[in-house]
């Protein structure tokens, strides 16, 4: 079985909790016509590099039933910037356009196959994965981005068009994965386009 969740594939549930104090499960995004999860943390260049253009894209895309879901699985131990609390202190700070959801057990990177960070899954109203991949080629340095997939991906779906594209290699810091060193990956983790 492939690490990463494979296209047609349903979405995992989850209930874990956000910055804003509540806990959220994947049933209270029901009336979302297109969801987008996607796994990112605090501290990762190619986060902080691209978090401007997600922003755009999920204010785009909002009028259309687009909604965005984020979630932190790093490990504190690895780098403690990518602690709860420094996710708060984030989201006060830059108000995104989406709930920002703590991982602490890592099982739902797991379940969903999160290589990287950012790592983005676009699943369709009823909740078939439809994209799964980065959200643009150049993260880290969006002044030289040429693609956003992610915007494509959900022009074309929210305009009732297959997906042309629906897997690329996402590109970012590994998920930091508790109790191993910052740069490993599990061995069944693998590239989604070779």
């Amino acid at each position: 079985m492939a690490f990463t969740l494979e296209i047609g594939a349903e979405a995992p549930e989850f209930v874990l909790p956000a910055t804003d104090g509540r806990k959220y499960a994947l049933e209270d995004f029901a009336d979302a016509e297109v969801l987008v999860v996607f796994f990112t943390c605090n501290h990762c260049p190619y986060v902080i590099g691209s978090d401007e253009v997600t922003r755009a894209t999920a204010e785009k895309f909002r009028d259309r039933g687009v909604r965005f879901v984020a979630i932190n699985s790093n490990s504190p131990n690895t780098y403690a910037e990518d602690d709860f609390v420094h996710m708060v202190g984030r989201m006060e700070e830059f108000h995104f356009p989406w709930v920002y959801l703590h991982d602490a057990t890592q099982d739902t990177a797991r379940a969903y196959g999160a290589l990287r960070t950012p790592h983005f899954f676009v699943f369709d109203r009823d909740r078939r994965l439809v994209y799964t991949g980065r959200g643009v080629d150049q993260p880290r340095d969006t002044s030289k981005m040429t693609v956003n997939d992610l915007e494509r991906a959900l022009e074309e779906i929210t305009s009732g068009r297959a997906v042309s594209v629906p897997q690329t290699n996402p590109i970012g810091c590994n998920v930091k994965w508790e109790g191993k060193d910052a740069h490993w990956m599990p061995p069944e983790a693998c590239d989604l386009v070779r």
